[in-house]
């Protein structure tokens, strides 16, 4: 069954991707796409509503520049920001993300307060952080999109090195939806053997370089990520209407888990109705440890930045 409303802050090309991808697999009753430019979400909303009618779809889309529009959602999903642009680092986006993520949550808290919130917008981490705290929901409710994107991504790599189908590979890569990502080769298996099993060093560090790199050379390519983050927000979001109970690595807040706290990162976690219904502990290795811990250290240096100057 379907939800009764998604609710998507940016009607930009991620945005409103998200909402095609909603429309289409018909999660919601009805999607609105809410923006601050005049026209662009209404236009949006009825090109969607359009091809809804073509496919044969039930689900009703809607454009707004009013935060009054996304009461009563069930989800709300933030690509509200600026986009990362050739040359340019996930963390080079802070202080101009932060301070617009921070107002946005505010209107979520205030119009949608019992909805469960994906943060896409980059970086990603921080700013699920920055939703957290400004939302003031509790932790399950709040939910970063990126490792989900990292592994779909080591996932292609893995399949292409064996020359197998994507179907065989199994890939799993937590820590910071960032330079400091976690590829684990002993978490990812191919055709049901351990890719640490099957791999030498060599091949093993070569995929994880090519993982790490491999949102940079299609932004430098083309400008922009677009078909596999509106993918894996899409399936998050049908991970939490439909409860399936799937396994999906997420950032969200730990508190004590990892030996962490007061940090959003990419850990495996179930997801289901109520959004995280469990963070899943990996027995992770004294090096993996150090480069998961790694990128902790870098969100963490991220998120007192924006402390110091008072964004939260």
């Amino acid at each position: 069954m379907p939800v009764n409303k998604i609710s998507i802050i940016g009607a930009g090309r991620l945005g409103s991707l998200t909402g095609y991808e909603i429309v289409y697999r018909e999660l919601a009753k009805e999607v609105v796409l809410i923006d601050i430019i005049k026209n662009l979400p209404q236009g949006e909303a009825m090109d969607l509503n359009q091809m809804a009618s073509e496919k044969g779809k039930s689900t009703y889309a809607k454009g707004s520049n009013d935060y009054k529009d996304i009461a009563e959602s069930d989800i709300v999903v933030i690509t509200a920001g600026f986009a990362r642009k050739p040359g340019m680092t996930r963390l080079d986006l802070l202080k101009q993300n932060a301070p617009i993520v921070r107002d946005v949550a505010s209107q979520v808290a205030k119009y949608a307060p019992n909805s469960i919130v994906i943060t896409v917008t980059n970086p990603m981490d921080v700013m699920t952080y920055v939703t957290y705290k400004v939302t003031g929901f509790p932790r399950e409710r709040v939910i970063g999109m990126g490792g989900q994107l990292d592994s779909a991504r080591y996932r292609e790599i893995l399949a292409s090195m064996f020359n197998v189908s994507r179907s065989s590979v199994k890939a799993l890569v937590i820590g910071e939806h960032g330079e400091n990502m976690l590829p684990l080769a002993r978490f990812s298996y191919i055709g049901g053997l351990r890719a640490s099993d099957i791999l030498s060093e060599d091949k093993i560090k070569e995929a994880e370089e090519s993982t790490r790199k491999i949102a940079a050379e299609v932004i430098a390519l083309k400008g922009a990520t677009v078909f596999a983050p509106i993918s894996c927000i899409a399936s998050l979001i049908e991970a939490i209407v439909k409860d399936t109970k799937e396994i999906i690595p997420a950032s969200v807040y730990l508190n004590g888990e990892y030996g962490l706290t007061d940090i959003c990162i990419g850990v495996p976690i179930v997801v289901g109705r109520k959004g995280v219904e469990k963070i899943i502990e990996l027995n992770l290795n004294e090096e993996e440890k150090l480069r998961f811990y790694k990128g902790a250290e870098t969100i963490k240096n991220a998120i007192n930045e924006i402390k110091a100057i008072a964004i939260i």
